[in-house]
């Protein structure tokens, strides 16, 4: 049997009908900024203070694009007939994010904690050249990076903590048994006030 004339049409209709009352789903993008959820992965931040050149990021990348280039500088010795000491300078820190995979490699590997997700996303540009960021630009990312969530109060304490807090209560009851071992009407160097 052959569709009567015009069922596509009132098909379409009835559609219209009865989604016509129902809420829109569409996100109204560029006026309305998304909600973006926690440790969303935007653009890569770098905290340049605490970078040590040890390039173990640009060793670990897959993709080969993060590039790095430093120079040593030494300084006095901190004691007299001391040794000079040296250090790594950060010359250049940049990202090629057109070859990034946004894998996050280089952030888990960092020992001293100088990269960061942002949730940025924005950052879109006409030429690709203009993708590689350099530290200046990576810098501006790093203030948009969030607080780390607070620690769970049922948590353990970390480690370190721990051992801190061992160190300096050990060292208050060293000095308290000090104060009480030393005699009435004596100062510190053991003389008479």
């Amino acid at each position: 049997m052959p569709p009567l004339p015009g069922s596509g049409l009132a098909k379409g209709l009835a559609v219209t009908l009865r989604t016509m009352t129902r809420k829109t789903v569409t996100e109204q993008y560029p006026e309305v900024q998304p909600e973006l959820p926690p440790r969303s992965r935007g653009v890569i931040g770098l905290f340049e203070e605490n970078c040590t050149v040890c390039m173990l990021c640009a060793r670990e990348c897959p993709d080969w694009c993060i590039y790095i280039d430093s120079h040593k500088e030494t300084s006095p010795p901190a004691a007299p007939g001391g040794r000079e000491r040296s250090r790594n300078v950060l010359d250049r820190f940049a990202i090629d994010f057109s070859l990034c995979m946004y894998c996050g490699i280089c952030i888990e590997v960092c020992p001293f904690d100088a990269l960061f997700w942002s949730p940025e996303f924005e950052y879109a540009e006409t030429d690709i050249h203009e993708l590689t960021h350099e530290r200046d630009k990576l810098r501006e990312w790093m203030w948009t990076v969030p607080e780390p969530p607070a620690l769970d109060p049922a948590a353990e304490e970390p480690k370190e903590i721990a051992a801190a807090r061992k160190a300096a209560d050990k060292l208050a009851a060293q000095l308290a048994q000090e104060q009480r071992e030393q005699p009435a009407g004596q100062d510190e160097n053991g003389g008479t006030p």
